[in-house]
């Protein structure tokens, strides 16, 4: 047994895992503290409410990628998306992708790496899944409105999950051999 290899693995699992912990539990937590009853708490509603940021982003991306092609949106309050003389899309906290994000970051965050690179992964990684997400959201509202379906019998939330989930293994598999080149040409140096 390797004892540097095992050393090396589990300091990767150990960074992977409270990474994720830290970012989704971290996030359910904002979401408990800013929604109002319970344990809300002004501070967090008013400074540290990043999930209505990141909803805020995903309707207003999705306003103008669906007026792109032509149709005509307006929000009606931080929830919902609606097509002018149509039917809308309520956007609730399941649908933010921060399960998703916070895979991504954590992965990014455990493996070797500058800084500077991996903040660049990141970001990213991060766009490429919030641009997913505002293509469903678009779509979703699109085929609302006229009266599409999947031609799968699956649910848009599962779809989107193995959309991503496909998405974020390239990105895996492009970061390492990233780290593979960077790696040969400190060896070759």
């Amino acid at each position: 047994m390797d004892l540097k290899n095992l050393y090396r693995n589990s300091t990767y699992f150990l960074k992977f895992i409270g990474a994720f912990c830290i970012l989704y539990f971290g996030t359910k937590a904002i979401i408990g503290l800013t929604v109002a009853g319970g344990y809300y708490s002004p501070f967090v509603a008013n400074y540290l409410d990043y999930p209505a940021l990141l909803r805020s982003s995903l309707l207003n991306g999705t306003r103008l990628m669906v007026g792109i092609f032509g149709y005509q949106t307006y929000l009606r309050d931080a929830y919902h998306i609606t097509m002018v003389n149509g039917n809308g899309v309520h956007l609730v906290y399941a649908c933010l992708g921060y399960g998703l994000l916070s895979f991504w970051i954590a992965f990014i965050w455990a493996n070797n790496g500058s800084w500077p690179k991996k903040l660049i992964w990141m970001i990213a990684g991060c766009f490429v899944i919030w641009l997913i997400n505002v293509v469903r959201i678009s779509l979703v509202l699109v085929s609302s409105n006229e009266h599409w379906h999947l031609p799968i019998s699956m649910e848009h939330h599962t779809l989107f999950n193995i959309i991503v989930y496909i998405f974020i293994f390239g990105m895996i598999w492009l970061f390492h051999n990233s780290e593979k080149k960077a790696e040969s040409r400190r060896f070759d140096a």
